[in-house]
């Protein structure tokens, strides 16, 4: 029997998930062309959101559709898919921006928002998170074994592909796929500095008032599987991504803090990131007042 998709809107995460490598392996055979890598540069944004909606909600009905499309990410991102579980999940969701989550943005210089804070996440992010991934692993290795075992087939299978890769053509690996991958995992950590950053990490908690997450509600949703209606997802998080404009729209974002709700993703990034790093009238105002900043 043919594996069927949980919901007909995931045909767009497939298109993304086979455009992707096409046009990496058309430059591949015939060289670089600028409005395609740019393309690529756009789908491992899709990538990293499909990635991120998989986890949380697996793409078919079916054990082996889920864990073929398990390799497939993992191959296309560059990076495990497991690690969505104790990153994620089991850290961003439950703790909300609140002062357990281990990648809050006021964790890192301080509560900013701001391009160098922005530019600075990511590495700053990676840097907590991977000791969650070695003890995520470890656990799994003394508990449950075949888990352990599948997560490290991930990391066997990306890097496996790197060195395949590199051994081919390291310079077109670099160019075609290495880059292109880096520049989608950038993307998906600094994503949690702009739906979060100066936000009010105190309301982590489920109880809290609607204050925890910034979200966008321009071109960025229908282009990117309503990655920028981050308040539905928090609190809907098993709700499949189509559901979440929806959502936002009648139950949520009247319950937002009025500065959390944006239009453009990109225009929100020219306005608080350039324009504010030369007139403070531009600049986001951090919700959490003076002196309530939790401690690292």
């Amino acid at each position: 029997m043919l594996p069927r998709l949980r919901h007909w809107r995931d045909w767009q995460s497939l298109a993304y998930m086979v455009l992707l490598p096409v046009l990496a392996a058309w430059q591949w055979v015939h060289g670089f062309h600028w409005l395609l890598y740019g393309a690529m540069l756009f789908l491992t944004l899709g990538t990293g959101v499909i990635h991120h909606n998989h986890a949380h909600l697996r793409m078919w009905h079916g054990r082996w559709a889920n864990r073929f499309t398990d390799a497939w990410l993992t191959l296309l991102q560059g990076h495990p898919t497991f690690v969505f579980w104790p990153a994620h999940v089991a850290n961003h969701h439950r703790f909300r921006h609140g002062p357990r989550d281990a990648a809050r943005t006021y964790r890192f210089g301080g509560d900013t928002n701001h391009l160098l804070g922005y530019l600075l996440h990511p590495l700053q992010a990676a840097a907590v998170l991977y000791p969650i991934f070695i003890g995520w692993l470890k656990h799994l290795r003394r508990h449950w074994p075949g888990a352990w075992r599948y997560c490290m087939a991930q990391y066997a299978l990306w890097l496996g592909s790197w060195a395949l890769l590199l051994a081919i053509d390291w310079r077109r690996a670099l160019v075609f796929v290495i880059l292109p991958q880096l520049h989608g995992l950038h993307w998906l950590l600094a994503t949690n500095y702009l739906q979060h950053a100066h936000a009010d990490g105190r309301t982590g908690a489920k109880d809290g008032p609607l204050a925890y997450a910034r979200n966008f509600e321009g071109l960025v949703n229908p282009l990117l599987f309503n990655i920028g209606l981050h308040t539905a997802h928090h609190e809907n998080s098993k709700a499949h991504w189509s559901e979440l404009m929806r959502l936002h729209r009648e139950r949520y974002r009247a319950r937002v803090h009025p500065s959390l709700n944006e239009g453009g993703l990109l225009a929100y990034m020219a306005r608080v990131f350039l324009l504010g790093a030369l007139l403070p009238r531009f600049r986001t105002r951090s919700l959490m007042p003076p002196g309530s900043l939790p401690r690292s």
